[in-house]
């Protein structure tokens, strides 16, 4: 997984599953127009974690140092959050309900990392 667009894509494919599970657990808090509501919100949170969340983590680097590093689950949130504020098709009611889809998001790209990892 050397090549930037299949990183890409698979950042794509990771967070809009994780959207999706998240909205399935959570569906009166996470609600989505249609499944492409989901595969767009996807490509453009997979933009933001690529572009907005470094940036993001060092503005935070003290607070993620002050709790080792469990300031990330809110930093996670904050870009699902976004994500939810700049794509109106895809409703998230609280920040709170961004952050529990950032802790989905994270689990199953942690699962599919593994996943990928143990093939290769």
């Amino acid at each position: 997984m050397k090549h930037p667009l299949s990183r890409l894509l698979l950042r794509w494919f990771v967070c809009s599953l994780g959207l999706w599970i998240a909205a399935g657990f959570l569906d009166a808090s996470i609600t989505y127009d249609n499944f492409g509501a989901i595969i767009i919100a996807g490509l453009l949170l997979a933009l933001i974690n690529i572009v907005l969340k470094p940036l993001l983590v060092i503005l935070s680097l003290p607070a993620i140092l002050l709790t080792l590093g469990l300031f990330m689950i809110i930093v996670n949130g904050a870009t699902v959050y976004l994500a939810s504020k700049v794509y109106s098709p895809l409703h998230i009611t609280s920040f709170w309900a961004a952050v529990f889809a950032g802790m989905v998001i994270g689990l199953v790209n942690y699962l599919v990392s593994a996943i990928l990892e143990e093939k290769e």
